[in-house]
């Protein structure tokens, strides 16, 4: 059984989180820098049987796509055409970013902790890896 992958794509960094082989847990993996990404996510496949990978996709309020699917679009077809059997999905992001830095606050994290975007990239991968996994009822 393979994991599936969460990707919160950045311009300058993306975050990364995982699920465990039973697909029950998704964890925050890494945050690295966005030119880098394929690299490192043909490192980890290598390493780490990987079944699916999951891209959130940046909408406006009224369902549309956000400007920053224009980085998107050239980073799916980078993707397709270098890792090309592992399929990828595209879930919404909204709010994540927000979501995650008003959990930092709520959890009491100190505000240098609140402020340090590669934490917030990260959980942001993380939760839209939740929310994809209680859609599709992977989750208990």
């Amino acid at each position: 059984m393979g994991r599936i992958l969460a990707i919160d794509y950045g311009r300058k960094r993306t975050g990364i989180a995982v699920t465990d082989t039973l697909k029950i847990v998704a964890t925050a993996l890494a945050t690295i820098p966005t030119h880098t990404l394929i690299d490192w996510l043909k490192k980890y496949i290598a390493s780490e049987p990987v079944e699916l990978i999951v891209v959130g996709e940046p909408k406006r309020l009224d369902n549309t796509p956000s400007e920053s699917m224009q980085y998107i679009k050239p980073f799916l077809k980078h993707l397709a055409k270098e890792i090309p059997d592992i399929p990828v999905v595209m879930w919404d992001e909204r709010f994540t970013s927000t979501i995650a830095h008003r959990s930092l606050i709520d959890s009491g994290a100190k505000r240098s902790t609140r402020q340090n975007k590669e934490i917030i990239d990260g959980m942001a991968a993380t939760i839209i890896l939740n929310d994809y996994l209680q859609s599709k009822n992977f989750t208990i």
